[in-house]
């Protein structure tokens, strides 16, 4: 499938809420420039970020600066990238040359990078403007939620007394709210694909070792590279599916020297036509069952697959045991913790046991991906959970069936994450109480294509992204030439998402 279609630029206004492709295609046939863009989007984040305080930081005067400078670049007829002038933000955890980096710790607070991360490089490389960074969970140590005593709290915009998942919450409820046209996020333990679930939005963590980790760090010189990938990566999450196609093909391939080495690229998906795909099923377990509105929603989900002609298999590939995996997956994160943290130590012989699972566990999911194409579980067990300002340790999750340890959560995350396959959390729809849930779709080590064009014709029967109602009625000022704006009040209802027309101008 194409990132984005030339009729959709012609057809179709550009708003808040347009998908990357969209924006970068609009630019590149002259409808939209890529100041015209940055300044709405500048706009729009001083109206709504107030609300879900998503963003933590924005670099207006650099981001307009730079997209200038890409609409001459273009003027002269030169390749804008295939990010060409779209504005876009990164998660508080990479380095991006004037931008601080802080991790949420009030100790780093006065950090501003002088060296950009290998993804953010690579997204400049492709005409991205970044315009700022999104909030994180303090020391990106939470996969729940994303608070920190620097930003404060991101809220759900889809529940504002509910939490936007952590660690790279920040990232799903810009995305959602229509703050940033695409993000770029970290996952170790579900950092991006339990933020996406919770917003309704699109999170890929591609195959391990697919994207390099390089700037993905605390303040300070350049690490050392690290070459366990094996459970930590860094991805997209995005309005459409394909605008992670996008993003991925502009950020994967090797680091440093390794690219003398060889090349990458996006292998093609298996099939193209949602009919052809045969799909693993489970939706539930009894060491972490989902609650009633996850299951009704998710059920539903597959119900409808199967009437567009998905053949689905129910059960667990041989092999494959999720309780256990899920206690090797706590083990290898340890492990990762225990090789990047000063001090850290580690049971060598347990270690390697657990690395023997992994492995084995990594070889079953291969014999079930040659007559399979993909697996579909859960992101999470339960819809957004609401704020809890608890010590980690002391929280809980509280559900009909009664309280569930917050340690629960990562359950479901962990099966793709141990045998670092590409995991997809993509929008399966909405609760009785209109919550977003998640489906995360699994596919073969390598084949990161074939889980987002599965992601993409899932959408057209099940439906994809849809638009906060907080956030949607809310209206973004007019910005001005500088991109500054004249703020109106974040409050204002009934408005769309602004529409950016030929002169940049909401309307």
């Amino acid at each position: 499938m194409e990132p984005f279609s030339s009729h959709d630029v012609i057809t179709e206004p550009l708003t808040a809420m347009s998908s990357a492709g969209h924006a970068a295609a609009a630019i590149r046939a002259g409808r939209s420039t890529a100041a015209e863009v940055t300044s709405a989007l500048l706009a729009r984040i001083a109206a709504v970020n107030q609300r879900v305080n998503a963003i933590s930081e924005v670099d207006p005067q650099g981001a307009i600066v730079t997209a200038a400078l890409l609409d001459e670049s273009i003027a002269r007829g030169e390749p804008g990238g295939s990010l060409g002038g779209v504005p876009m933000t990164v998660k508080d955890a990479f380095h991006a040359i004037g931008l601080h980096t802080t991790w949420g710790n009030p100790a780093f607070a006065g950090e501003v990078a002088d060296w950009d991360a290998a993804v953010v490089a690579r997204l400049r490389r492709a005409g991205a403007v970044i315009v700022g960074k999104s909030n994180v969970a303090m020391m990106l140590g939470d996969f729940g939620q994303s608070r920190n005593p620097l930003s404060g709290t991101t809220n759900n915009p889809w529940d504002l007394g509910r939490t936007s998942g952590g660690s790279s919450g920040g990232a799903a409820a810009a995305i959602a709210s229509g703050l940033s046209y695409l993000e770029y996020g970290s996952d170790l333990v579900g950092s991006i694909r339990i933020p996406a679930a919770f917003c309704g939005v699109y999170g890929l963590k591609p195959t391990a070792g697919t994207v390099p980790l390089s700037g993905l760090q605390p303040p300070g010189p350049k690490a050392l590279a690290s070459d366990r990938p094996a459970v930590v990566g860094v991805g997209p999450l995005a309005r459409s599916a394909g605008d992670l196609r996008l993003a991925l093909q502009v950020t994967g391939g090797p680091d440093d020297a390794d690219e003398l080495a060889y090349r990458w690229e996006l292998a093609p998906p298996r099939w193209r036509t949602l009919a052809d795909y045969t799909m693993g099923v489970v939706l539930d377990h009894p060491a972490c069952p989902v609650t009633t509105a996850v299951g009704d929603v998710l059920s539903n989900a597959i119900d409808v697959l199967a009437r567009a002609g998905v053949t689905i298999k129910y059960g667990w590939p041989d092999g494959i045991d999720p309780t256990k995996v899920a206690e090797s997956f706590g083990v290898q994160v340890g492990a990762y913790l225990a090789s990047v943290e000063p001090g850290g130590t580690l049971d060598g012989l347990d270690y390697l046991r657990h690395e023997h699972f992994r492995l084995a566990t990594r070889a079953a999911w291969a014999d079930h991906f040659r007559e399979t194409d993909a697996f579909l579980c859960p992101v999470t067990f339960s819809p957004p959970l609401p704020h809890d300002t608890r010590a980690f340790h002391e929280r809980t999750i509280e559900t009909p069936a009664g309280a569930r340890p917050y340690t629960d959560l990562p359950f479901w995350i962990a099966q793709a994450s141990l045998a670092g396959l590409p995991p997809l959390s993509a929008p399966a729809g909405w609760t009785a109480t209109g919550l977003p849930v998640g489906v995360q779709i699994l596919g073969p080590r390598h084949e990161d294509d074939t889980v987002i064009t599965l992601a993409e014709l899932m959408a057209e029967v099940i439906g994809g992204f849809l638009h906060p109602p907080l956030v949607s009625s809310v209206e973004a000022p007019r910005p001005n030439r500088d991109g500054v704006g004249n703020h109106r009040g974040a409050d204002h209802p009934g408005a769309d998402p602004a529409v950016v027309g030929h002169n940049g101008q909401p309307s």
